[in-house]
């Protein structure tokens, strides 16, 4: 899961012509004319409408209204980012796995053992296992998986330090100041999140993950909250979800899909493995959402989709679908079915509802194999 926008609508020329309404003034002809040539000395190829709007971006800057530190926030945050990307570049190909927890567990702890055995079965399965880079679960994370199957994206605090630094050695970590970006570099690019018991920055990451994926702004992605058998963590948080939040109509009762609690590993590694089942991607072509699956459901199967979802569906409801003309354009899974629908995007529970319901298909789970 990403922190990607998901959202249709927006763009880079989209925000630049939004920041010059702001700034009150354009970038000059001319300026933009430098631009291009810029990026032609930088051997620039592709994604140039987009590199191109980032530099005019920065020019609405220098009109003397923005402050030397917002300045220095501004930069450094790209700087991060940047370093960010080309950690990731080379693993673009590699399915990832966030853990977040406790940089105060212990290696003594049964739950640092607990995280352990979760990233060492998940990068026994292909995952990457992506983790802040520093001691408690973090390091677990990492011990798990091993050198070859970790990533860290670490952050600059005083009073902690890398638990791996073999990771910056091996150009598998990149260091943060802020945190946001910090953040945004462990959501953007897994595909799945354990969150392990933890304290405030733990909490702080697993709400932001479910805000993200409530409102629509992140890819959806399987979150399993992971306790310690006989020590449970995470009811509580159930607890308050259910009886106080929900219960107030401040989410809906479908925001629950959204995570799994469970204090066995294999349970996670099952909840992980299975949202991907047959569920491949999405993709946004105008108002319809392509969802690419790895088995089209049969005729009676969309027939069961279309009355179950019919709630947050327009009426044209669910159907088949060839890839379509953005999709072909960009070479994007062209080999996998397709189905697709006009979500209602207020309701993002429902989605998560739907990828549950199309990987557990009858014709998609084995002879004899139940869905978990």
């Amino acid at each position: 899961m990403s922190s990607r926008e998901a959202l249709p609508g927006s763009g880079p020329a989209k925000a630049v012509a939004e920041a010059e309404a702001a700034a009150g003034r354009s970038i000059p002809e001319e300026s933009r004319r430098l631009i291009n040539e810029l990026l032609d000395d930088a051997g620039a190829k592709e994604n140039r409408d987009i590199l191109r709007d980032l530099m005019a971006t920065a020019l609405l800057l220098a009109d003397g209204t923005a402050t030397r530190l917002d300045l220095k926030i501004a930069g450094a945050a790209l700087k991060e980012m940047a370093k960010a990307f080309t950690l990731f570049a080379p693993f673009r190909g590699t399915p990832k796995i966030t853990m977040f927890g406790s940089a105060r567990t212990k290696p003594s702890d049964p739950l640092y053992a607990q995280a352990k055995e979760l990233a060492s079965r998940m990068a026994n399965e292909g995952w990457m296992v992506v983790t802040g880079a520093g001691p408690g679960i973090m390091a677990a994370g990492t011990d798990g998986a091993g050198p070859d199957m970790a990533l860290g994206v670490d952050i600059r605090l005083p009073f902690e330090s890398v638990s791996h630094p073999e990771l910056a050695a091996e150009g598998r970590l990149v260091e943060m100041k802020y945190f946001f970006t910090r953040k945004l570099m462990l959501m953007k690019e897994s595909a799945a999140f354990a969150v392990l018991p933890g304290g405030f920055g733990t909490l702080d990451e697993c709400f932001e993950l479910m805000t993200l994926l409530q409102t629509g702004k992140a890819e959806p992605a399987p979150i399993v909250l992971v306790d310690l058998p006989g020590e449970p963590y995470w009811e509580a948080l159930e607890r308050f979800v259910g009886g106080e939040v929900i219960r107030r109509g401040l989410a809906s009762p479908e925001d629950r899909s959204f995570y799994k609690i469970t204090d066995d590993v294999g349970a996670a590694v099952g909840e992980f493995l299975g949202f991907y089942r047959n569920y491949h991607s999405r993709r946004f072509v105008g108002p319809v959402m392509v969802m690419r699956l790895r088995r089209a459901p049969t005729g009676a199967e969309l027939d069961r989709l279309n009355r179950d979802f019919a709630d947050c569906c327009s009426a044209r409801g669910i159907w088949r679908t060839e890839p379509l003309g953005p999709e072909r354009s960009d070479h994007d899974f062209l080999e996998l079915p397709r189905i697709g629908l006009e979500l209602d995007l207020r309701f993002q529970g429902r989605l998560r509802q739907l990828i549950d319901a199309v990987n557990k298909l009858p014709s998609v789970l084995a002879p004899g194999r139940t869905a978990s």
